[in-house]
């Protein structure tokens, strides 16, 4: 499964590497704080739901094909099913702005005010379920399952790649790409520009269907969406949309509390939590065909984890005790279950036990609230 958790690795690589030149060598703030959410908010959606998408294709693909692609030529085929990917995508994100429930789904996304890689894999927890209706379109024509999961992984690393903050425009690419550019217009806190530029990897789609916007306001702009300030636990914050169209008084208590912990102790937290995601997704893969005890059980205190580094983030109560707790479950359940290695394992949750160790003593309590800060204090 090392061709799955791959892109995990390469993903974390150039998100930080990202962060890193952005505050060190171009002297940008990095809000680190916010770029933990949106890799926690993300990376349940691509391993959980991701996976779910993937079972439904498989399924699909493997008893009701209709076999329409099977006479085709392999160069042929895999050329179709990278342009049906991105004409589905192009659609199931047009809907996402504008039918309701969808957009309740797809706002996480666009709740994000700092324009860069990190951007590109924040994500409501559901995101994944609402593609599975486009793309079973592609298994019912007959497109096997590993060029789905091919194409989807190159399309979606295209997609971090726009969303990137260090890419000056790309010359005659931008007449056939998406690129950071285009996409950079697509976040923009004003309805007239983020119904634009709906496409994923090509912007011929956008030109065709009349929703290609090519350059940024003139006049000062921001990035995001107007209302509620999110929550930065990533089970509150996919939720937050639907509770408000519940309840449309309620509003959510997102104010920092006196419990918050510093951006170096959150961060090296949800690095140490991804080590063990590369090692789920290694060992597990997308798959639930014969899902035991361990799988389950790690698949819950990885989003537990994920809740409570949200929760230190926000200062909550509540949320060291809970990263200890989950920290010290992960050793005392699982080595000896888990076969992919067994020194990879114990390594990782040893050191990860350690960090909740020294968190629920005391170790990177904030001082006060801040914007921004750099993982060095």
């Amino acid at each position: 499964m090392s061709g799955l958790a791959m892109p995990i690795v390469f993903m974390l690589f150039v998100v930080v590497g990202e962060a890193l030149v952005l505050q060190w060598v171009q002297r940008r703030q990095v809000n680190w704080h916010d770029l933990v959410f949106n890799l926690n908010s993300g990376h349940i959606m691509l391993w959980l739901f991701r996976g779910l998408e993937i079972t439904c294709y498989g399924y699909v693909a493997a008893h009701f094909s209709l076999g329409l692609l099977d006479a085709w030529p392999p160069l042929l085929m895999w050329l179709f099913a990278l342009l049906a990917w991105d004409f589905g995508f192009y659609w199931l994100h047009r809907l996402h702005h504008h039918l309701r429930v969808l957009w309740a789904v797809h706002l996480v996304h666009h709740q994000g005010e700092h324009f860069n890689l990190s951007l590109g894999v924040r994500n409501s927890w559901y995101s994944s379920l609402t593609s599975i209706p486009f793309f079973l379109l592609l298994a019912l024509l007959g497109v096997p399952l590993s060029v789905f999961v091919t194409v989807s992984i190159l399309h979606y690393s295209i997609q971090l790649f726009n969303h990137n903050a260090l890419t000056p425009r790309l010359g005659v690419l931008e007449k056939i790409l998406v690129t950071p550019a285009h996409h950079r217009v697509h976040h923009v806190k004003d309805l007239a520009y983020s119904n634009k530029n709906f496409g994923g990897s090509f912007i011929f789609w956008d030109k065709l269907f009349g929703t290609f916007c090519p350059c940024l306001p003139d006049k000062p702009f921001v990035y995001g969406v107007s209302g509620d300030k999110p929550s930065a636990n990533p089970f509150l914050a996919s939720n937050q949309p639907f509770l408000r169209y519940l309840r449309p008084t309620w509003r959510p208590n997102v104010k920092p509390g006196r419990y918050r912990r510093s951006a170096l102790s959150v961060f090296s937290g949800a690095m140490l939590l991804f080590t063990l995601v590369i090692g789920y997704v290694y060992q597990y893969g997308y798959g639930y065909s014969d899902v035991g005890w361990p799988q389950m059980a790690l698949l819950t205190l990885l989003a537990l984890g994920s809740m409570a580094l949200g929760g230190m983030s926000e200062g909550r109560g509540w949320a060291s005790a809970a990263w200890l707790l989950v920290t010290l479950a992960m050793p005392l359940l699982f080595v000896g279950y888990l076969a992919w290695p067994q020194r990879y394992w114990q390594i990782a949750m040893a050191i990860l036990a350690l960090h909740g160790v020294c968190v629920a003593l005391g170790w990177g309590r904030a001082k006060a609230p801040v914007a921004a800060e750099a993982p060095h204090g």
